[in-house]
C-alpha cells in the first residue's frame, strides 16, 4: 500500500498554472468513510471557495496540487451558497427613497448524504471533548480515511495525534470516538 496522504486543514493547494488556495473543509461520505471533496478557499479569500473532487487532487509530502487550471478551478461548484433573506423587515419600514442592505446568509454546500468537517471542529471522546480536528490521513488508492489528525491538549502540553478511523463512531457536530480521553492521551504523538 502506498503511504497515506495527509489532508491538513489550512494546507496550501496550487493549480496547474498558478495559485489555488487553502484547504478549508474536507467532505466525507460517512457510509464509505471516504473523502469525496476538498473545499479550497481562494488565496486571501478573494472569491468563493470551491468543491474540488478528490480525483482532481494530487497530494504528496504535504504538497497539494490540483489537476486543473486557475480558470477551471473558478468554474468548479461553489462551496458556499448565498441566500437572500426576504427584505420584509427592512424594506417595508424604510422611508421612501432609502434602501436598506439586503440581509444575506452564506451557507456551506455539502453534497447530499455527505458530511463536512472543518478545521477546529471538536473531537468528542466517550467522556468529553478531547481536542480539535487538524486533518486526516487518507489511503491514496481508495480515498478511505485511515486516521483522524487531532490537535490535543492545552497550550502547555499540546501534541498532534492520529486516531484510527475504527475508533470513530460518528461525524455529526464534530467527530465522536469510541475511546476515552485517557485512551486518546495514551496514543503516541505524531512526528
Amino acid at each position: 500500500m502506498a503511504e497515506e496522504t495527509e489532508f491538513a486543514m489550512g494546507a496550501t493547494a496550487s493549480c496547474a498554472d498558478g495559485p489555488g488556495g487553502r484547504v478549508r473543509r474536507v467532505i466525507i461520505d460517512p457510509a464509505t468513510e471516504t473523502v469525496t471533496h476538498l473545499v479550497i478557499e481562494p488565496k486571501h479569500r478573494l472569491g468563493v471557495g470551491r468543491l474540488v473532487p478528490l480525483d482532481l487532487v494530487d497530494a504528496t509530502a504535504g504538497d497539494i496540487r490540483l489537476r486543473c487550471t486557475v480558470e477551471e478551478f473558478g468554474r468548479l461548484e461553489p462551496a458556499q451558497e448565498t441566500e437572500l433573506l426576504d427584505d420584509v423587515i427592512g424594506g417595508l419600514n424604510a422611508p421612501m427613497g432609502v434602501t436598506s442592505p439586503m440581509p444575506v446568509i452564506l451557507q456551506d454546500v455539502v453534497p447530499l448524504g455527505e458530511a463536512d468537517v472543518d478545521r477546529g471542529d471538536p473531537v468528542h471522546a466517550l467522556d468529553g471533548e478531547i481536542g480539535r480536528i487538524e486533518g486526516f490521513l487518507v489511503d491514496p488508492e481508495n480515498h478511505r480515511v485511515t486516521h483522524v489528525l487531532l490537535q490535543e491538549g492545552h497550550l502547555w502540553g499540546r501534541k498532534k495525534v492520529s486516531i484510527p478511523v475504527s475508533a470513530v463512531t460518528g461525524v455529526e457536530n464534530g467527530i465522536r470516538l469510541s475511546l476515552t480521553r485517557k485512551q486518546v492521551e495514551d496514543l503516541p504523538p505524531l512526528g
